[in-house]
């Protein structure tokens, strides 16, 4: 029996495309009226009243994607420069040294030896809430599954450092320009802004993850053959020894581009504070920093470009996906249908409370996630409709960000994401054992982003 498949990422968005197009002939036209709240038009939920639609046809359809990428233009440019950036980063392997010293200093020291799951956890979670670190982790299993083995922990452990605390600390960023920078600009916020209480919720998601790992480690230590993976480690001990004797320790060009980074990270943080940066000020920035490290990591002129190119390059993909995101939205707003769905909405998240309805958001996002895995994509494609329905139900636009972040925390399970399986494979895990080791932090987290939907909606977090 041939196995189930679910198609790729645009596969599902140009279905999702041409059912909108569909819908564009069977859903009446609608119109909610809007009024100047604080500089921000916000929709009168009482002022729904229908109005003629303009259905698409099959050139709308094709025409669509282009106007998508013309529409999201500048999220677009932003996301290649982020990325290119951060490839000239990765090329001067100042992180790579940075997480080989301490693995070496484990074997010299007890403190290390206590510290090194949650050290590298929060590094690898810092990773995802501030740059959006996603596939960067993959090669990442390459050091720590062997690491893991040789310190007598399992492949899970060497997994779940780098994989699962990027997720983590993607799910809760406070700083990451592909989920929450994008998301925010879509619902007409002021980019980054509410970063307090994401630190807080970055903090409190990391903490717990850093608990059920130090807690787990600590089991299989005591009794490895009550690992998932006992049998496949096995094997694996065999063949695979880590070797750090090559490496002679960081650098001082290492250290001075970790400052670099650093710096642009705080310099990021005081602009847009201070000076409400934006998406085209903080491009920049980001552009500035991968010369700066070229630079000082003394990578050659052709290498820095051909490494700042790889990087755009790994993201076009997401790219493109923002532009078929983007023109859903656009046969939706052209066919006067948005506000339409708005109203068809409301009734499946609308609540006697605004946390019910927070919380109800969260479970749509974290099904949406199962299909569209891409952060940016997500984002493009549902905040268009989740800000003004946020408006309609009484939970503001920061909590629906929120609740759209907090979908992510699926993703290190779900098989439809390229970046999990492809974790799996590199550690040779089949999905079925790691899936059953992680339901109970699934749980965890399931429980976790209800509760901490609840104070957003208490306070009417702006």
């Amino acid at each position: 029996m041939k196995k189930f498949k679910l198609p790729n990422t645009f596969v599902l968005l140009f279905a999702i495309l041409a059912l909108i197009a569909l819908a564009t002939w069977l859903v009446p036209g609608g119109k909610y009226d809007t009024h100047l709240v604080n500089g921000k038009q916000l929709i009168d939920p009482a002022s729904f009243h229908y109005i003629d639609s303009k259905p698409q046809g099959l050139a709308a359809l094709m025409m669509a994607p282009i106007k998508g990428f013309a529409e999201a233009a500048l999220i677009i440019g932003f996301v290649l420069i982020v990325g290119g950036a951060f490839a000239v980063l990765q090329k001067t392997e100042a992180i790579d040294a940075l997480i080989k010293s301490i693995a070496r200093a484990h074997s010299h020291s007890r403190f290390v030896r206590a510290a090194l799951i949650p050290v590298f956890v929060t590094m690898f979670s810092l990773g995802g809430a501030t740059f959006g670190m996603n596939e960067e982790a993959i090669p990442f299993i390459l050091i720590f599954v062997p690491l893991a083995l040789a310190l007598g922990y399992d492949s899970v452990v060497g997994v779940s450092i780098p994989f699962v605390g990027s997720q983590v600390g993607f799910s809760a960023a406070f700083l990451n320009p592909f989920n929450v920078g994008i998301a925010q600009g879509i619902a007409g916020l002021p980019v980054f802004s509410g970063m307090a209480y994401r630190i807080i919720v970055w903090v409190i998601a990391t903490a717990v993850t850093i608990v059920f790992l130090m807690w787990y480690a600590a089991r299989i230590k005591r009794h490895p053959e009550k690992s998932p993976t006992w049998v496949l480690d096995c094997e694996k001990r065999k063949e695979q020894q880590l070797d750090l004797s090559g490496f002679t320790g960081m650098t001082l060009q290492h250290r001075l581009v970790l400052w670099i980074f650093v710096a642009t990270l705080g310099a990021m943080v005081f602009g847009v504070v201070q000076f409400g940066w934006y998406i085209e000020q903080i491009a920049a920035l980001f552009l500035t920093m991968a010369i700066l490290v070229g630079i000082v990591g003394r990578l050659g002129t052709d290498e820095m470009v051909a490494s700042f190119l790889q990087g755009a390059r790994d993201l076009v993909t997401t790219a493109l996906v923002i532009a078929l995101a983007r023109g859903t939205m656009i046969l939706a707003r052209d066919a006067n249908i948005i506000d339409s769905m708005l109203h068809g909405l409301m009734p499946l998240v609308q609540s006697s409370s605004p946390v019910f309805a927070a919380q109800k958001m969260f479970l749509i996002q974290s099904v949406i996630n199962f299909f569209i895995h891409s952060g940016t994509g997500q984002a493009a494609l549902t905040m268009p409709i989740m800000a003004p329905l946020a408006d309609l139900v009484g939970v503001t636009r920061q909590t629906a960000i929120l609740a759209y972040q907090f979908g992510e925390f699926t993703t290190p399970m779900i098989p439809t994401s390229g970046i999990t399986v492809g974790v799996l494979a590199l550690a040779r895990i089949p999905w079925l054992t790691w899936a059953r080791w992680m339901v109970p932090l699934q749980l965890i987290y399931l429980a976790l982003a209800l509760l901490l939907l609840i104070p957003p909606c208490l306070m009417q977090w702006q």
